[in-house]
Formats: C-alpha cells, sequence, structure tokens
C-alpha cells in the first residue's frame, strides 16, 4: 500500500472523512458509552491542528447538537481562531445535570459525565488537542451539565454557563476558571434560585451564591463590577478567574445567537443583542488555560 493509500485509509477509519473546514469540516459521529449509543458533531478548523484548544459546547434541554451547530456560531469562531468545538447529543434532548434534571435523561440518571469524559477521550486520540485548554460550555440545561462537569471532574482548563446554574451538590470541585452569562429577566431559570416557570421549574442554586461558590474555591480577591447595558463582577484568583455577566433586561436567552425555529416553538426567548455571548466566552477560554 502506498504512503498515499495509507493515509485515505487512516483518515476513513478515525471518522475524520471530509477535510478541515466550514461546513466541509463539520461532521456526525458516535459512540457506545455504557451500552448506549450517543453521537456528536464536530467542527475541526481549516488549518493543521497541532495543539489545538477544544471547546465541548452542550445543547438547551429540548435543543440537540446539530440547533446548537447552527444557533451559536461556534463553527465559524472556531474556523476563524483555529480551535475544534464539539456538540454532543443530549439523550431524548436533555441532559442530567442533578437532582432529577432534566427531562427523562434526569429521571433515569443517565452517566452524561461519562458520556462527555468519553468524548474528550475520542476527540484526543483522534486530533492533536492542548490537554491544558479543554473547555466547557453550555446554555441552559447545557449550562448546568458545564456545571455539574465542573464539579465532578477536573477535565476543563475554564467553563462557562449561559442561562443555568448548578444542581445538586458540589462539594469538593477542583479550582477551574468559571464564566456566568445571566438575563436579569430570566424567568426560566431564575437569578434568584427560586422556581421558574420553564418545563422543569427550575429551582437551583441562586446565581450570585454560584460565583461566590467558585471565588471561595479558587481563592479570589475580592470582586470588581463595572455597570452599562451588562453588569460584569470581575475576580481575579491567580492564574484563574471567575466573571459574572448579568445582562439587562435579557431572557432565558443566549445574547448575540441565531434563533432556530425550533427554538422559537419551544418558546425560547429573543437572544438580546447588548454582547455576543460566543465571543465572550471564546476570549474567557482562550485567556484561562489550565493552571
Amino acid at each position: 500500500m502506498t504512503a498515499a493509500a495509507a493515509s485515505i485509509l487512516l483518515m476513513l477509519l478515525s471518522g475524520c472523512g471530509a477535510s478541515p473546514g466550514t461546513p466541509s469540516g463539520t461532521s456526525t459521529h458516535s459512540l457506545r458509552v455504557n451500552g448506549v449509543e450517543r453521537s456528536y458533531v464536530v467542527t475541526v478548523p481549516s488549518e493543521s491542528l497541532v495543539d489545538a484548544p477544544l471547546v465541548i459546547m452542550l445543547h438547551g434541554g429540548f435543543g440537540t447538537a446539530v440547533q446548537a451547530e447552527k444557533a451559536y456560531g461556534w463553527s465559524e469562531l472556531a474556523a476563524a481562531k483555529g480551535f475544534l468545538v464539539a456538540f454532543p447529543d443530549g439523550l431524548g434532548r436533555a441532559w442530567n445535570a442533578g437532582d432529577g434534571c432534566c427531562g427523562a435523561s434526569g429521571e433515569s440518571g443517565v452517566d452524561d459525565v461519562a458520556f462527555v469524559e468519553n468524548l474528550v477521550s475520542v476527540l484526543q486520540r483522534e486530533y492533536s488537542i492542548d490537554p491544558d485548554r479543554i473547555y466547557v460550555t453550555g446554555m441552559s440545561n447545557g449550562g448546568m451539565m458545564a456545571y455539574r462537569l465542573a464539579c465532578d471532574t477536573d477535565l476543563f482548563a475554564a467553563v462557562a454557563s449561559v442561562a443555568g446554574t448548578i444542581l445538586g451538590s458540589c462539594d469538593s470541585p477542583a479550582p477551574i476558571s468559571v464564566l456566568a452569562i445571566h438575563g436579569d429577566a430570566d424567568e426560566s431559570v431564575r437569578m434568584d434560585g427560586e422556581a421558574g416557570n420553564g418545563a422543569e421549574n427550575i429551582d437551583g442554586m441562586p446565581v450570585a451564591e454560584v460565583s461566590q461558590l467558585w471565588r471561595e474555591i479558587d481563592d479570589c480577591e475580592a470582586p470588581e463590577f463595572e455597570e452599562a447595558d451588562v453588569t460584569t463582577t470581575i475576580a481575579s484568583c491567580g492564574d484563574r478567574a471567575v466573571e459574572l455577566i448579568v445582562v439587562a433586561g435579557a431572557g432565558h436567552q443566549w445574547p448575540g445567537s441565531t434563533q432556530t425555529k425550533g427554538q422559537q416553538l419551544a418558546g425560547a426567548d429573543e437572544p438580546s443583542t447588548a454582547l455576543d455571548a460566543t465571543a465572550t466566552i471564546w476570549e474567557f477560554f482562550a485567556a484561562h488555560p489550565k493552571a
């Protein structure tokens, strides 16, 4: 077999398929975890991958990997900035983020932590990924799952949650950089932790207390405040940081995103234009490799 033929065969066996780029660098794959077939979408930038960052993007409740890839602009940003982004699919369009939430995944106790851990391992085998620049973010139920991964693993350098909160226990997490983005008019996942009006009636940890928890874990300095269309709380924690961005007047949404028809039918709020959450999260990630 020639070297060229061997290279083509290796690509086919590894599941890489088409050459990197967008949209040709976006493809769907699957892996079996705990006897269950799980799926994910992955976007590879057009440039050669050498010690590239990896972002795991978790869709919200009722969402999908395909919806998240289309709505939030991560594939386009990955192509522009040279990182790899993966969009896992929650079973039944939901993640088991703790306290029985959410959907059938939460009710049946699906081990989504194991799924994401396995996904990261697969991607590390298939691509050249910098182990100190692996990040996770998510919307709503996906943001809650991102916190669950930060509470239960030490895989990630930083986590960013949009319209999410912590559900269940988070007793001894590893130090990590944390960014939270939340609308102060969010009635589905309320900032004060009271039961929301969404399908799950979420009543998790108040958003400000989530940030305080991570400031204590990371041994941060006293936070600073900035106000404009958004209110930002920034705490320096040595090589890490904890930030909370509160978007004035914004509901349950991903600021700067493109709302899909499915999200409209599910009753999602109109995305705020006060900031581009995807670009903001990437800037935070890029500034905070694993300490």
